[in-house]
């Protein structure tokens, strides 16, 4: 049989647009050739225990139908970086190629997936001491005002940053707080190894308007599911507790899981705190698109063409059986 085209499928796009299905669609037809795969998250929260409901994360059934990598990995006190990602994601690729078994990656944190394919610089681990007291200052300065501290300490990391995006503004400000380099200066010295592999990069894609509905659609639909009570026990629960409260937690402070929080504080009425996040969602989702837009080679796929999708997950498996069609969409 002739050499595969792809040796790794990446399914890629914004929140809400259908990603976890369209892998599993695409799982479920490679396995009907002969194929089988593996699926490798590159979801910065589903490798966070506990972290289900709000982060859409795998249910046993999908992870008995496929083998899923890097989902419930850490504990939610445990930081989690795109380095790390992409030393865990290579381990989990050649896993899986030991096994004779197709890597098939799925999810929306962009720069985890850069990170993997085209290697990090290697920066040096943050001292806790510094990031727990920009930690504090964020609190009583507030995040505008460190945004305007990076603007001037690393201008280029602050360019590229919004008002609201405050992992990014503490990671940016930390890293040249703690080594006296910026984080481009740290990118453009080198990378890490990156993977090497015949990559297809699939990106789904939604009419703006439909990709709104789905994103509210969705947030709705976790609230009836608990993801109020999935917060409230996240809370609570030992492995949380550490010695740093819940707002200092990396993952705590996702989208959703902070205004749900607000709301069980008093800050927000569950309403209130619901139309949140799903603004959040939404500017979040923008700015997915944007940078997968930017990426080299994806090919795009209107997820809300469902016979399109249909014959695009046909044309990627005939690739995998020997068959090389001049273009996979044709």
């Amino acid at each position: 049989m002739p050499e595969p085209a792809w040796q790794l499928i990446a399914v890629l796009g914004p929140t809400a647009s259908g990603k976890s299905a369209f892998a599993m669609e695409l799982a479920k037809v490679f396995g009907q050739r002969g194929i089988d795969a593996e699926l490798i998250s590159a979801d910065a929260l589903q490798a966070y225990r506990g972290f289900d409901i709000g982060t859409a994360k795998p249910g046993p059934r999908a992870r008995t139908r496929v083998r899923h990598h890097l989902v419930d990995v850490l504990e939610p006190h445990q930081a989690f970086s795109a380095g790390e990602f992409a030393r865990r994601a290579r381990t989990a690729v050649e896993e899986i190629e030991d096994r004779r078994r197709l890597p098939l990656l799925a999810g929306g944190s962009g720069f985890y997936v850069r990170a993997l394919f085209e290697g990090l610089a290697p920066v040096p681990p943050v001292p806790r001491e510094v990031r727990r007291r920009l930690r504090s200052e964020l609190q009583a300065r507030g995040l505008a005002e460190l945004l305007e501290e990076l603007a001037s300490v690393d201008p280029e990391s602050a360019a590229g940053l919004s008002a609201g995006d405050t992992h990014r503004i503490l990671r940016a400000l930390e890293v040249v707080r703690s080594t006296g380099r910026a984080l481009p200066a740290w990118h453009r010295m080198g990378s890490e190894l990156a993977l090497r592999r015949r990559v297809l990069k699939v990106g789904l894609t939604l009419p703006r308007a439909l990709l709104y509905d789905a994103v509210e659609a969705r947030a709705r639909r976790m609230l009836e599911l608990g993801w109020l009570a999935e917060v409230r026990r996240l809370r609570e629960c030992a492995s949380c507790r550490d010695e740093r409260s819940w707002d200092e937690l990396p993952a705590c402070q996702a989208i959703g899981y902070r205004q749900l929080a607000a709301h069980l504080d008093g800050k927000l009425t569950l309403e209130q705190a619901l139309e949140e996040t799903i603004r959040a969602t939404r500017r979040y989702a923008k700015r997915q698109e944007t940078w997968f837009r930017r990426e080299k080679d994806v090919c795009w796929v209107d997820a809300s063409r469902r016979e399109g999708v249909e014959r695009v997950t046909e044309r990627i498996a005939r690739t995998l059986v020997g068959e090389r069609p001049a273009e996979v969409w044709r």
